[in-house]
C-alpha cells in the first residue's frame, strides 16, 4: 500500500487538497425546493467540516499534553540504573519506565476520553466505541534510553475510523516535540517544518533501524553494504518514531525500515507525510508488522527502487 498523503515542491506550501469531507450534493435542479435541499447539503457539509476540524484538533492537542507528561516523567528516570526484561528477542528490552510511562498514559486518555480505543506496545488493550483508537508507544527507543543515550522518544496518534489524524513524538532529552494533523501541517517545538528537497540520492542521510533477532540482522547487514556506497551515509538513532520525525524536520533526508509494528510509526509517519515527506507503509498481515519509508520527494523514487533491488523491504 503506497500512500502519497503529500507532495512538496522544495520548501513551498504544502497542497492540503486531500482532506476531503462529506461527499457533493447530488440535486442540481432548478426548482426551489432543490436549491433549499442544496442549500441544506452545503450547511450539512459545512457543519461536518467543522466538527471533523475539532475534533482533530481536540485529539492532537490530548496527544501532546499526555506525550509531554508522560515524557517529563520517562527524562526524570533518564540515566539511572534500571532493570530490564526481554520481549521478541534476548536483546529486545523492556524497563519498568516503559510500563509506568503506558500506564500514565492509559490513566489520562481514560479519564479525558473514556469511549476511546487504545493499543499500547507494553499490552495495553482498551476496546472503544467512539470510533477514535489511540496509538501508543511509550519509550520508542528503550536501548538508547537504558543506556543513557538520548535517541528515545514517546509516541502518541489517535486514528479516527481506522485514520491516523493526529499524532506526536516528544524526545525529552534533546528537548524536541514533533506533532502534526491531518491536513494541517506538521510543526517542530510549535514552529512550522517541512522535509529537504533533497535530489540526489548520492548526497542523501539516510536513518534506518534493525530488527532485535541476530539471523535477520545478518540479512540486513548484507544488504546495508550494497546500500550504503549508493548514499551520503547512515544514522541509527534507535527511535523509528524519532526517525521519521526527523525527516519531517530536514534532519534526515530519509528513512527506511522493515518490522516496524503500527504504535512505532503512527504518529511519524503522519508528521512525515505532513512536512511534504513521500511515504510508504507496506504492512505484512501475517507478522503484523510493516515496511516504512519516509524520504523527500526528489530522492523518494530511487531510494525505493535501490531498497527493494537489495530485498531491503523483505529481509
Amino acid at each position: 500500500m503506497h500512500r502519497r498523503l503529500h507532495r512538496l515542491e522544495g520548501r513551498r506550501a504544502i497542497d492540503r487538497r486531500h482532506l476531503r469531507i462529506g461527499r457533493r450534493g447530488d440535486c442540481f435542479g432548478t426548482d426551489l425546493a432543490g436549491h433549499g435541499r442544496m442549500a441544506d447539503n452545503h450547511r450539512t457539509r459545512a457543519q461536518e467540516a467543522r466538527h471533523v476540524t475539532a475534533l482533530h484538533n481536540e485529539l492532537h492537542e490530548l496527544a501532546c499534553l499526555i506525550g509531554r507528561e508522560s515524557a517529563a516523567m520517562v527524562l526524570d528516570r533518564h540515566g539511572e540504573l534500571h532493570e530490564a526484561d526481554t520481549k521478541a528477542s534476548d536483546i529486545d528490552l523492556v524497563t519498568q519506565i516503559d510500563r509506568a510511562s503506558e500506564q500514565l498514559i492509559t490513566q489520562r486518555l481514560r479519564a479525558a476520553r473514556p469511549n476511546d480505543g487504545i493499543v499500547g506496545e507494553e499490552g495495553t488493550a482498551v476496546i472503544g466505541t467512539s470510533g477514535v483508537q489511540w496509538l501508543v508507544d511509550p519509550i520508542d527507543g528503550t536501548t538508547s534510553f537504558f543506556y543513557g543515550l538520548p535517541g528515545f522518544s514517546v509516541s502518541i496518534a489517535a486514528r479516527l475510523d481506522g485514520q491516523v489524524v493526529a499524532g506526536c513524538v516528544v524526545a525529552p532529552a534533546i528537548n524536541a516535540e514533533y506533532s502534526a494533523v491531518l491536513g494541517r501541517g506538521a510543526t517542530m517545538n510549535g514552529e512550522p517544518i517541512s522535509c529537504r528537497d533533497t535530489s540526489s540520492l548520492s548526497k542523501a542521510l539516510v536513518g534506518t533501524g534493525f530488527a532485535p533477532d541476530h539471523r535477520r540482522r545478518t540479512r540486513q547487514g548484507h544488504m546495508f553494504a550494497a546500500i550504503i556506497p549508493q548514499i551520503r551515509d547512515i544514522r541509527r538513532m534507535g527511535s523509528a518514531a524519532l526517525d521519521l520525525s526527523a525527516v519531517a524536520a530536514g534532519q534526515l533526508d530519509a528513512y527506511f525500515e522493515i518490522g516496524l509494528s503500527l504504535w512505532d510509526y503512527a504518529a511519524g509517519v503522519l508528521i512525515a507525510a505532513e512536512a511534504g515527506a513521500l511515504t510508504i507503509v507496506e504492512p505484512d498481515h501475517a507478522s503484523d508488522r510493516a515496511f516504512v519509508v519516509a524520504a523527500a520527494p526528489g530522492i523518494a523514487d530511487e531510494l525505493v527502487a535501490l531498497l527493494r533491488a537489495h530485498d531491503a523491504d523483505t529481509v
